[in-house]
This record gives C-alpha cells, structure tokens and sequence, in this order.
C-alpha cells in the first residue's frame, strides 16, 4: 500500500478525510496527521509518506512551505494541495513545486478520488525504479521463482513478472540444483555467476536453501557445464562446507517442479554416501529403484501415525515393516539400510504441512545413526530414536532457535519499528524464509502476531494506567492513532475508549 500523510489545521476536516475515502480500496493506507506544517515536517522525517495532502493557510508553517521543505526529505513526494482561497498566486507558486492538483474546499469528493487514482498511476509508473531497491527485487525474484518451482503461480502471472524482473526462462529443457551451507560468501558467489551467464538464475528457498536454476537447449552439453559452473562456485567459497546436489532434467514448460524436488531429495543423501563432490539425483534414483524392488514402505499409514503424533502407532508399523523385510529372501544388510535412509527421507519429504522446524537435526542425526548401526536392533533403534524424537519435538511445540529469538525480540521491542526486511537481516536469514518459517511455526503471520502482540499490551495499558489513548497508542508501537483504533477493533470488538469504559 502507499502511505498518505494529511495536514490541516482545521480538524473536522482531517476526521473528514479519513472517513469520507475508501482509502484501502484505492490501495492507500493513512500514516499520519497533523495541524501545521512544522509538526508535519517533524513527523515526516520519521513516518514515510509517498502521497502528502496538506492546506495551503496554516499557521507556524504554510503548506507551500511545508512542501518545499518535505521535498528535501522526501524528494519523490507527491503532494495535493486543499484551500479555501481561489488565488492565482497560491496556485502559480503550487505549480511551480510540482503538485498533482489544486482541490477548493469544500473538497467535491469526485474530484479527489480522480485525482487519488492519477497519483496512484505515476506512483505504479515509477515503482521499478524507486521503490524497489536491489534487496527488494532480490526478494520478488526468489519470491516469483520460488513459485514456479513448487507450481503456484498461473502462466499469465509469470509471463509479467518474468518480463519485468528479467526471468530467462527461454529455453526447452530445465535443471535444479540445490546448494546448503552457512557460507556468508556463497550468496555473493551465485549474484556475480548469474551476472555472468545467461541462463543460470538463483534464489533462496523457504528452508533455507540456494537453487540454483539451469536452463539448457542441448543437455548433453549442458549439464557437464553446469556441474563445472557448481564446482567453480565451491572453489570460490573456498573453505567453507558446501554440498551440492542436481535435480532432473526436466521440460522446462511442464515439469519444472520435478527437477526441483528431485534436487532437494537428493540433498538428504549427502550424508548416507562417501563425501561426493555433488549427489545426482539420477544416482538416487537408481539406489532407490534397487530397494522398492524387494520393498515398498506402506506409507499412508505412517502418514497418519506422524499426523496424530501417535509414538506408539508408528512404532509397530517400523517393528513390522522391518520384520517383513529381514524375512525377505536374499536379503541383504545395505538394503535394510537403503529403506532406513529412503524412510526418513521420505518423512522430510512429504509432511512439509508439520512443524519440521520443531526437530530441525531429525534427519541428519537419524541418518549418521542409520549409518553407524552394526545390526539389525541398532538400524530399528536409530529409525525409533529419529521418529520418537521427532514426535516428542511436535508435541511439545519446541521452536526453531531463530524464531524464540524473534520472539523475544518482538517481546523486549515491540513498540519499535520491526520488519521481516530488518529482522532477516539481522539474523542472516532471507526475510521471505523468516516469513514463512514464522507462520509456521507459530501459526500466524509475522504482521499477525505483532499486531495482537501489541493490543494485548495495549489493553494491560488501559486497564492498569490512566494514561490518554494516543499516548498508549504510541507505548505499544502505533505512530498513528487513527490505525491504531482500527486494530484495537479488530482484535478486541471494541474501541479502546469502549473498552476502558467496561472496566
């Protein structure tokens, strides 16, 4: 939404304003308000506006000279000018700052709302290039890519953002390939290999991982290439621990999210072989062939078992699923390990909808277990252990480190100015990750949980302080009263003057 910012100094005509205009509906949100143009220039050195409607005869400042002044702050502003004075001189000196139009009171509110969308179209105009800095785009991108990766975005949808982002999705055949690790550098690395090559892009996705993306015209000669760029990108982290794996080869146009998923599975087997430059998933592939023909989990069944958190349900189908496979004829031990390895993977795999984050080491410590056993107990017990651990962690509804930071952040701060943007970088995390992981994790969405967070606190204010409603509106984090009141409705049913009037 863009920000409005109003001033006059009469205030019938502010309360006018915020109720006479449909402001979400125009895709607008008010930010702010104030009686003279001193106090708006103050406020509007810390509250971002990008559409400023101010009288032009006020005192302390004029508008004319609050718009001078806002544009050394704010030289994108786009300003609407209302007055009680049809003066040619007002309006030569308006025009001459550069404002969108020059409304007499009283406001003919046709008149507004025409020049409201016009405002709104050059804003949309300019857009690409003054609000959406590198991070920004950075973030659509992975955001956009990441989509069509997992299927979630329509052709149309893409067809746009591809063209406004400079997606190449050009060529006839696609490859993933998934990058893990705590490199810092990596990122940088990948920036300046997707600068160089035409047709390799990258993102980061919701768990954390880089992808990065290959499109091919001949894979034959494509893909040896791509493996030698991934081995250069290694080469310049040197040092740091990274492991690669590659998805399929797919048709770009129609199986594009095989590849990608084919990359994240093989990236689980990292850890069940002898330390490979990069997994294929091609390899995998046949490994898993070679079990699912003595074996096939039953999985619908550990499904539901993991889904009612049910320990003891999950526990007797691994007793009689490996009671079946030792009986198998000809059965050797790497198989039974194979069908360990492939039955953890699969947990991962397919119940994205659970709280993996509760139990971020299940697999990799389950595997390392798996891989380690001598007999037939140890390989059970290591498989238990794993999916015992995992269930106890859902349960007892541990989060992942990075989100009881957040939380205590938003604790301690919650009166501040918090964003994903900012928290993400603080903690060295993708905000479009943190986002995701947060609302999986807690259940809402990070603007969510602030928001109740802060009425909360708000309501403790009214029933313990005498403290004024804008004063308490500021306490919890809110710079604009008049947001503020539409929260406080939304969560509790009340205003806050209501409420305070109950207790």
């Amino acid at each position: 939404m863009y920000k409005v910012f109003i001033v006059d100094d009469e205030p019938f005509i502010i309360e006018g304003l915020y109720d006479a205009v449909d402001w979400p509906g125009f895709g607008l949100e008010i930010v702010g308000h104030a009686e003279n143009g001193k106090e708006a220039l103050d406020k509007l050195k810390n509250v971002p506006a990008d559409i400023l409607i101010t009288d032009i005869s006020m005192p302390v400042m004029t508008g004319l000279e609050l718009i001078a002044a806002a544009r050394q702050v704010r030289p994108e502003l786009k300003v609407i000018i209302l007055s009680g004075f049809d003066d040619f001189a007002y309006l030569k000196e308006a025009m001459r700052l550069g404002i969108e139009n020059y409304l007499l009171k009283p406001i003919n509110l046709q008149e507004l709302e025409e020049t409201l969308s016009g405002t709104i179209g050059k804003l949309n105009a300019k857009r690409a290039h003054y609000l959406l800095d590198e991070y920004d785009i950075s973030i659509l991108r992975s955001n956009i890519l990441y989509r069509w990766l997992t299927g979630k975005i329509q052709q149309e949808e893409l067809a746009e953002r591809a063209s406004l982002l400079d997606l190449r999705l050009n060529q006839p055949y696609v490859m993933a390939s998934v990058l893990r690790s705590p490199s810092v550098k990596l990122e940088e690395v990948l920036k300046q290999l997707t600068e160089r090559e035409e047709n390799v892009l990258y993102l980061i996705d919701y768990d954390g991982d880089y992808v990065v993306i290959f499109t091919m015209d001949d894979p034959e000669t494509d893909k040896p290439r791509a493996i030698r760029l991934l081995q250069e990108v290694r080469e310049q982290c040197f040092g740091e621990e990274i492991t690669i794996s590659l998805g399929s080869i797919e048709d770009l146009q129609t199986h594009n999210t095989d590849s990608y998923r084919h990359a994240k599975e093989a990236q689980e087997y990292f850890l069940v072989l002898q330390q490979p430059s990069y997994v294929d998933y091609m390899d995998i592939q046949e490994r898993k062939d070679k079990t699912s023909n003595t074996f096939s989990w039953h999985w619908p069944e550990y499904a539901k078992g993991i889904a009612a958190r049910d320990k003891n349900a999950l526990f007797l189908k691994i007793d009689s699923d490996f009671e079946e496979l030792r009986g198998m004829p000809g059965m050797a031990p790497g198989v039974l390990q194979s069908a360990a390895v492939e039955l953890i993977i699969r947990f991962k795999m397919e119940l994205s909808d659970i709280q993996y984050g509760a139990a971020p080491d299940f697999v990799k410590n389950t595997l390392e277990r798996i891989m380690e056993s001598v007999s037939i107990e140890d390989l059970i017990a290591a498989v238990k252990d794993g999916i015992g651990g995992l269930v106890d962690a859902l349960n007892s509804d541990i989060k992942s480190p990075v989100i009881q930071q957040m939380l205590h952040h938003i604790h301690q701060s919650y009166d501040e100015d918090l964003s994903l943007k900012a928290l993400g970088a603080q903690y060295h995390i993708h905000p479009v990750y943190l986002g995701h992981l947060f609302h999986k994790e807690t259940g809402e969405s990070f603007t969510e949980y602030i928001n109740r967070y802060r009425i909360e606190k708000a309501k403790e204010l009214l029933r313990t302080t005498p403290m004024k409603v804008q004063d308490i509106s500021r306490k919890v984090g809110y710079w604009e009263t008049g947001y503020f009141y539409k929260q406080f409705k939304k969560y509790v049913g009340l205003s806050p003057r209501d409420f305070r009037g109950l207790l």
